[in-house]
Order: C-alpha cells, then sequence, then structure tokens
C-alpha cells in the first residue's frame, strides 16, 4: 500500500477525537505532501533544520509540532516554524521559548515530555517533578501548557509500553483536577507505529505514526 492508502487506512481506525501527527524524521518531503495532501493534518518533525528544509514545500498546508529533543541554541527559529512544541522538559527551554515568542509576538502552545521510563538517554522530566515544573512554567505569559507526551521504548513487545502510558495518564489526570490557571491540558499525546493501540487504550488523543503511514526508513 502507498502512503494516500495508509494514511486513509489509519484515518478511519483511529477513534474521534484523536490527533494524528505524522512522524517525518528522515522522509523526503515529497512524502511528506503526499501525507498532507491524503488527509494528514499535522507534520511532526524532531529537528528544526529538517522542519526548515521540508517546510517550503509543504507550508501551511499542515500545524508543525516539534516532536524532538529541541536545544536552546534551536528555539529562535523553532518558534517561527512550529505550532506547538511537544517536548518541553525544563524551565530553562520554557523561558527561551517564552523570551523568543515574545520577541515575535506570539503564544506558542507546549506539551511538556514526561520521561515516563526514566530511561537515561532520554530527554523528558521525571514523573515526580512534573507537576512542580508545570507549576513553574505557567505564569510565563507566551507560552500555554496544553498537556503532556511521552515517548515510551520505539521497539519490542507494544504491551511493554503500557505502564509507561498509565504513568503518563495519571500525571495528566492529577494535573487537570488542580485547575491551575493558564493551563489547559487538553491533549495527551502518546504512541508510535508500534505501541499506538495500546496508548489509545491508556487515554491518549494524540498520536505520532510514521513507519506506518511511510514503511520502514531505509
Amino acid at each position: 500500500m502507498g502512503i494516500r492508502e495508509n494514511v486513509q487506512q489509519l484515518l478511519k481506525e483511529l477513534p474521534g477525537g484523536v490527533e494524528l501527527v505524522v512522524a517525518t524524521k528522515a522522509r523526503t518531503a515529497e512524502e511528506v505532501l503526499q501525507a498532507v495532501d491524503s488527509g494528514i493534518k499535522i507534520v511532526g518533525e524532531n529537528y528544526v533544520q529538517e522542519a526548515e528544509r521540508i517546510y517550503p514545500v509543504v507550508g501551511n498546508k499542515a500545524k508543525w509540532h516539534m516532536i524532538g529533543h529541541l536545544q536552546k541554541n534551536k528555539v529562535k527559529k523553532a518558534v517561527r516554524l512550529f505550532d506547538m512544541i511537544e517536548t518541553v522538559d525544563s524551565v530553562d527551554i520554557a523561558r527561551e521559548i517564552d523570551k523568543r515568542c515574545a520577541q515575535i509576538g506570539k503564544v506558542m502552545p507546549v506539551l511538556v515530555e514526561i520521561n515516563s521510563g526514566r530511561e537515561k538517554q532520554k530527554s523528558g522530566v521525571l514523573p515526580e517533578n512534573a507537576e512542580q515544573l508545570i507549576k513553574e512554567i505557567s505564569s510565563l505569559p507566551n507560552i500555554k501548557v496544553m498537556g503532556l507526551m511521552t515517548m515510551g521504548p520505539r521497539f519490542g513487545n507494544p504491551e511493554d509500553s503500557r505502564p509507561y502510558f498509565i504513568t503518563t495518564r495519571k500525571i495528566f489526570d492529577r494535573i487537570k483536577a488542580l485547575e491551575l490557571p493558564n493551563i489547559e491540558m487538553r491533549y495527551l499525546s502518546m504512541g508510535m507505529t508500534n505501541s499506538y493501540p495500546i496508548a489509545l487504550e491508556e487515554g491518549a488523543n494524540m498520536v505520532r505514526i510514521g513507519t506506518k503511514i511511510f514503511g520502514e526508513r531505509t
């Protein structure tokens, strides 16, 4: 099946109210454009320089989400390109996003990334520190916390990712119940090609899928 068929199949099977982010890491601009023309509304990119490469082809036919780790020196470019940053995991990066958005008169929707698997090599805030981080950054005028994101393991048995998704959803529910000012817990971004069905069972309403749309990366 081609990209168009894969997209249409996915859109058919996803429950209502779930947003599909196409993960475009290492894909060509033409492939991404084909996915968008097939009905994808959100492009998820891991690297600012990759987004800069693809943006001239796809432009604002779709919303743009940053789904990779954002380095401080890339924030100035990122806030111009992206409509949401899903990977905020420190006060430091939140302040930089806030500062750069203030310069261009923009309020950036962000998700706080949870390192639910406590993996040393992964970015994200540890589950027990998430609430404190969200409280600290909620007062920044040029960002708006809209929910949480977690990665979970990319390979292995999809069932193994369930505990990570449960952990993240519990944090999501707890923070939502606090009704903090300037925080709108709307999105729970969890699950990729191999794990998204489990993520959906555990409450995800945003999934990030690449391989199932484009095929294996060569």
